[in-house]
């Protein structure tokens, strides 16, 4: 099982461009209708594992791309709250902001069972080692026996040791859209919220270099050896569709730690760093440039740094807000 890096368990960062949400399709704060579906269920897969699912009416979102699909899937009336620890940046920064708004913030720590018991949550949405978590007692397996339902992020089954599931990341995406719209009874709006966002890749694919692809690393955290994206979280969809290449790519492992000398050996281009927490990114590029480990680099050497923020990085609807900044900065730079 890979690690889970710090930016999923502590700290807080700034920055998200807002995007509107009428290019999602999201008809914010759009309703379902329960009045016949209450009390049916419906057949989805969790991972692995199909799992029967009532029409939930108090959703308790951790993390910023967890409640960012429900919004975008226009949700918010069946969203009771969110847990959001300090990782996150500001919710006032979202795209969906004003959404935030209309539901309760029901903590800034790590999600536990007692805050889910508390807002009498009846549908849990987190990803695997990031949100449930065996040694923190929060796991879908502990949640069905309270008769909570759960629901994972596509993305985090890979590491899920009861029903693991392996998708890629952009498809993880998609699929969780599709899955949430099965629960909640709007499956055709989230046929329309995944297709536009297929479209807004396919733009970018279109443009990006078939071949003289530039290597990129993914700097998250970490002096001594640095946390990285292998090739299970949207970091590496974002890479190579937007025409780079992950130098790290061969690790079928999410976040992760490796070593400098792999770093050096690979000589990447471009440096993504992951903005988030205590640390900014500006911080982070100051120890690269001036650690003997890093400093040699062709990419700190010509300081291609590309800033990626904490919820374009993690599996949710930003990744393809991130996806089309750095293309747009891959091509700038081939100029």
């Amino acid at each position: 099982m890979s690690a889970t890096p710090p930016t999923h368990r502590h700290s807080r960062r700034i920055g998200v461009p807002l995007v509107l949400c009428s290019l999602l399709l999201t008809g914010c704060g759009a309703q379902t209708d329960p009045s016949d579906e209450s009390g049916r269920k419906a057949t989805v897969r969790r991972c692995g594992e199909p799992v029967e699912y009532t029409l939930p009416q108090r959703a308790v979102a951790y993390e910023g791309g967890s409640a960012d699909k429900l919004f975008a899937l226009g949700l918010t009336d069946h969203v009771h709250g969110y847990v959001m620890p300090p990782a996150n940046p500001p919710v006032s920064e979202s795209p969906w902001a004003e959404e935030y708004a209309k539901v309760r913030n029901l903590g800034d720590d790590l999600l536990n069972k007692e805050v889910v018991m508390e807002a009498k949550a009846d549908l849990v949405v987190a990803g695997w080692n990031s949100g449930f978590s065996d040694q923190r007692g929060i796991t879908p397996e502990i949640l069905d026996k309270l008769g909570i339902q759960s629901f994972m992020h596509s993305e985090s089954c890979f590491n899920y040791p009861e029903h693991p599931e392996t998708v890629d990341p952009f498809e993880g995406l998609y699929t969780d859209l599709k899955r949430l719209g099965q629960i909640f009874r709007v499956p055709e709006r989230a046929e329309k919220v995944v297709r536009r966002m297929q479209q807004r890749v396919a733009k970018v694919k279109e443009k990006a270099p078939r071949s003289d692809r530039t290597p990129v690393f993914l700097y998250d955290s970490g002096s001594d050896q640095p946390f990285t994206a292998g090739n299970q979280v949207p970091p590496n969809d974002i890479i190579k569709a937007a025409g780079g290449q992950n130098i790290f790519r061969g690790l079928n492992q999410r976040w992760t730690q490796v070593n400098w000398e792999s770093v050096t050996r690979a000589a990447p281009e471009v440096i993504i760093i992951l903005d988030y927490g205590d640390k900014p990114a500006k911080e982070k590029i100051e120890f690269l440039k001036n650690s003997p480990k890093t400093r040699g680099l062709p990419a700190v050497r010509k300081e291609n740094f590309f800033v990626l923020d904490y919820n374009e990085g993690i599996s949710g609807p930003r990744n393809i807000d991130g996806l089309e900044k750095f293309a747009t900065y891959l091509r700038k730079l081939s100029r």
